[in-house]
């Protein structure tokens, strides 16, 4: 079953005109959200003579960098793919390390989320994750929710399939207990069922590593999403490349299906 369904949260902070300023974008220009398949941890690590479980690490690295000056721009929402529902089959090696790893992140990460008044959020089924990582996902929801600014989402255990499969059920439920008309439902009832209930949908998804594909990631949301990939792996994914697919992102004519 999909994580609790959040409240819708609240616009983020007023966007720092002195921030964007030094981007040379109109703010009105920038995403509401953006979202991150984080790439190449492993290929980083191997072009270096490194394990994957030390690519993994550089990559969160990267993730503090990323969330940090998302927040500082004033952005409403960060979604950052991470531990698929695929990734089970990696080596028991591999999904101890980043087990342990978000126990850590979100344990030495808390005072930074707070400190930039971030909101967390997960994402994904979380029947299958170790109690320690559910106790440290619930206590990082706990701590922030009462935070103003960037909403920080961690898919963990997600697959776009699994989320509409999931949404589906919910709604055959309400059919079959007459409490919904099947000719009445809608695209809207359809997002309300989703993991993502109450944000916006992504504008920009970003891809590191050079790949060109969704990995079954958010398919429902980023239907008019920009994308943008990046050839630098993720460990090597900064705030420079950041700030490069956001005027990236600006400069283009967004028709949302139209002709415009």
């Amino acid at each position: 079953m999909p994580s609790p369904t959040a409240a819708t949260p609240p616009p983020a902070a007023v966007r720092s005109a002195e921030a964007i300023e030094s981007l040379g974008i109109e703010p009105a220009r920038l995403p509401r959200h953006i979202a991150i398949i984080m790439d190449g941890n492993g290929r980083w690590a191997t072009a270096k003579g490194l394990t994957r479980s030390d690519g993994h690490r550089e990559g969160a690295k990267t993730v503090r960098a990323v969330v940090t000056e998302c927040a500082r721009l004033g952005l409403d929402a960060l979604t950052l793919y991470s531990f698929s529902t695929e990734n089970w089959s990696r080596s028991p090696d591999e999904v101890n390390t980043l087990m342990g790893l978000y126990v850590e992140y979100l344990a030495a990460e808390l005072p930074t989320m707070l400190d930039n008044n971030v909101r967390f959020r997960q994402i994904g089924r979380r029947e299958g994750l170790p109690d320690e990582v559910l106790r440290r996902l619930d206590q990082a929801t706990q701590a922030t929710a009462d935070n103003t600014g960037l909403t920080l989402v961690l898919a963990i255990n997600y697959g776009a399939r699994t989320e509409i499969t999931d949404a589906v059920r919910a709604l055959a439920r309400q059919v079959r207990d007459g409490s919904l008309d099947p000719e009445a439902i809608t695209a809207d009832d359809i997002a309300a069922h989703l993991y993502t209930a109450g944000l916006p949908d992504p504008d920009l998804l970003i891809r590191t590593a050079g790949e060109r594909r969704l990995s079954n990631y958010l398919l429902w949301q980023v239907s008019y999403a920009e994308l943008c990939t990046v050839d630098a792996c993720w460990p090597d994914f900064g705030v420079d490349e950041l700030h490069a697919a956001l005027r990236d992102f600006a400069a283009r004519h967004r028709k949302f299906g139209k002709e415009q």
